[in-house]
């Protein structure tokens, strides 16, 4: 499969381009096989899409011939409602057509929510493709608790979203984070498989519990030390799977809670939010097959915390 994608001023549409491999193929199977969802071939039909062989617009009963042209225009998107247009400040750490790695700070939510419905990534993200003239709207593929740093990635597109997803339930997304928690975690490596659900008494609260989700969290440890005699670890973690407060529940579910997360058993003494940072985001991207590896280093409050 070839492809390329072009974007210009007079056509904003997101448009990729195939070559045909296989003779008589129905182009409707050729676009399957290109991971090009019937949700979008909907979208094509109806919402001012396009399907072309060689430049000529066609249906997907259309027989191909090798080396026929396809080029599917996706309809514009319209923007979440509810979803404001807010311009600020986004620290890239990566971009192209497809994609968008930001490192985002601590106290900043991914999406908005009741209690903070403006000023998150989202909000920003959507003045940013608003400057960049991109007829698109946000999809989080990877998002961070609000009081969570590090790396998160967006979608620039519905299809490319739909492509990280399918990418997400296979294992080719690969996150690690770096935490600090309480006590010392005696083993130097471990592997927590412990399924995680909603806690009854609790909108926002999670717990290991028998009827959860399959949830698995790698546990390395990078350093043992102490802070005004009281025992701290520094860890790394990988997560295999993306539940609700994945971490910060196998951790308190081990013994050893987060320092600041006072959702799960932390103190904030040290520290004013959980000690919790996206390090690696490592993906094969969607459109190029190729790697990418984006990494960003602790804050400076859990820094500091190391420091002492």
């Amino acid at each position: 499969m070839s492809h390329s994608l072009q974007m210009n001023n007079i056509d904003r549409r997101f448009t990729l381009q195939f070559l045909a491999e296989k003779d008589g193929q129905l182009l409707r199977d050729a676009l399957a096989q290109w991971q090009i969802s019937k949700r979008a071939l909907t979208a094509i039909k109806f919402e001012g899409g396009l399907l072309t062989v060689n430049g000529i617009e066609q249906n997907v009963r259309y027989p191909l011939h090798t080396g026929d042209r396809v080029e599917v225009k996706f309809p514009p998107e319209e923007k979440s409602e509810g979803l404001t247009i807010e311009y600020g400040k986004l620290s890239v750490i990566y971009e192209d057509e497809a994609l968008l790695v930001l490192d985002k700070p601590a106290h900043q939510s991914t999406i908005p929510s009741r209690e903070h419905p403006t000023k998150s990534i989202a909000n920003y993200v959507c003045g940013y493709f608003d400057q960049q003239g991109l007829a698109s709207t946000v999809h989080v593929v990877t998002r961070l608790d609000r009081d969570t740093s590090g790396l998160l990635c967006i979608a620039k597109h519905a299809h490319i979203h739909h492509l990280m997803g399918l990418a997400q339930r296979l294992g080719n997304v690969s996150r690690e984070y770096e935490a600090i928690v309480h006590g010392h975690v005696a083993q130097d490596w471990q592997s927590i498989i412990a399924p995680i659900g909603r806690k009854d008494s609790s909108i926002i609260e999670r717990e290991v519990r028998e009827d959860g989700q399959f949830a698995h969290t790698d546990v390395t440890v990078l350093q043992r030390f102490a802070v005004d005699g009281e025992p701290l670890t520094h860890i790394r973690l990988k997560l295999h799977t993306g539940r609700t407060h994945q971490i910060r529940v196998h951790m308190s579910y081990l013994g050893h809670p987060l320092i600041g997360d006072d959702l799960y058993g932390g103190s904030r003494k040290l520290i004013d939010r959980q000690a919790l940072h996206c390090v690696s985001l490592s993906l094969q991207h969607p459109l190029t097959k190729d790697t990418v590896y984006c990494t960003s280093s602790l804050k400076d409050d859990m820094q500091q915390i190391l420091n002492n």
